[in-house]
């Protein structure tokens, strides 16, 4: 299936939660959490005003950081949609007062950027009254949503799935669901998450990829089949946009995490929740700069690589095109005068092979690494410039 491994080769993507949860800035489940009645919540509609360059901001800015793919939330738990859902209901950004199809500008900036569109679609819904009431008739509804996602908006790099956990015990006529995707897009990835507890499983044999939602990622099982693997991950602790909250993960953590997914040859989904009017707050933009500044640093090392035959208990070791390696190297030293720091110690990574190292540099300089058989000394960073991860690319012989 070569369109799950053009998949895997995208390596990095941004997951976008943007809807009328936005404009409280309490995440995305605010409306459920703090059980905001009906007519009160869908009043928001009449506040959505969506700034006209929130689609052509956020590619780029994607683009910038070396996202090779977004996926928005065209729709989310509170049953709000981004697309016209003609006629569907009207409760869709057309009839909001930003007043247009919001789907629609996005992907066409995806396209104009190289960026590759992907659609998040929730499963639950707590606006639609059949969810709870008449369930089989839900999913005629859902259905023909997704059946407008895909016929309306050229073609789509893949279907994100969330919610099917809040009804175990239903009949979600996913064959059903899928064949809609395969009948109009056949070659998109169909993804299904199976939420914080069931982290890599496969839930149906039509998925492309198993999904590991703020969990550390494993090597993916194809026995059956070629799946992709992805690890959704939050810069703080909402999806949605939360204007209070301060608890970002260091910009070092958020790298390792990119690093150990390419390691166990899974994508990496990097969340951001835009504000009400499409913009993002300073500190997703600052954080998300940093990751793509590492990214380029080290030669875009990370697109296409894969499971590595080769190991280590010192770094994580992938393996790259053309006979070469990546080692990834974690808690690396700064050099400093005595005076400001403890004494930097170059580690000694060593590899799990009887092959050699027959060359090799780090990538953030270009310098050779110090080698001896199939070993290498750690190089520690200058004063003045400190990443805590440094990635040295070899070969064997």
């Amino acid at each position: 299936m070569d369109y799950v491994t053009n998949f895997e080769k995208k390596g990095f993507g941004l997951f976008v939660h943007f809807g009328l949860y936005s404009i409280l800035g309490k995440g995305e489940w605010a409306k459920h959490i703090y059980q905001i009645p009906d007519e009160k919540y869908e009043s928001l509609i009449k506040k959505f005003k969506v700034k006209k360059t929130w689609a052509k901001d956020l590619v780029r800015l994607a683009k910038k950081v070396g996202c090779k793919y977004i996926t928005l939330t065209t729709r989310h738990h509170d049953g709000f949609s981004l697309y016209d859902t003609c006629g569907l209901n009207d409760y869709d950004a057309p009839h909001s007062l930003a007043g247009r199809d919001l789907i629609r500008e996005f992907v066409d900036e995806c396209n104009a950027n190289e960026i590759t569109p992907m659609f998040y679609h929730t499963l639950l819904d707590w606006y639609h009254p059949d969810y709870n009431v008449n369930f089989p008739s839900y999913i005629d509804y859902l259905v023909k949503s997704i059946e407008i996602l895909c016929k309306n908006y050229g073609k789509v790099g893949g279907f994100w799935f969330d919610g099917m956990w809040s009804k175990p015990n239903e009949n979600w006529q996913e064959d059903r669901l899928y064949g809609t995707i395969r009948k109009y897009q056949p070659e998109a990835m169909i993804i299904n998450n199976t939420g914080l507890d069931e982290l890599g499983k496969v839930g149906h044999p039509e998925l492309d990829s198993v999904t590991f939602e703020r969990g550390k990622p494993t090597f993916v099982d194809n026995s059956d089949r070629h799946r992709a693997g992805e690890m959704c991950q939050v810069l703080c602790d909402h999806w949605g946009y939360a204007e209070d909250d301060y608890n970002y993960k260091p910009v070092r953590e958020i790298i390792e995490n990119l690093v150990e997914c390419r390691y166990y040859g899974c994508n990496f989904l990097l969340n951001v929740g835009p504000k009400g009017d499409g913009s993002l707050k300073p500190m997703d933009k600052c954080t998300l700069e940093y990751v793509g500044k590492w990214i380029k640093q080290n030669k875009n090392f990370i697109y296409n690589v894969g499971v590595s035959d080769v190991t280590s208990d010192d770094a994580y070791i992938l393996k790259g095109e053309n006979g070469k390696y990546y080692a990834v190297v974690t808690g690396v030293d700064m050099l400093a005068d005595a005076n400001v720091q403890r004494l930097a110690t170059g580690k000694t990574i060593t590899l799990k092979t009887d092959k050699k190292i027959a060359s090799g540099k780090w990538l953030d300089n270009g310098k050779k690494i110090v080698k001896n058989k199939n070993s290498f000394v750690t190089e520690c960073f200058p004063y003045g410039s400190s990443h805590y991860l440094k990635v040295a690319e070899f070969t064997l012989k």
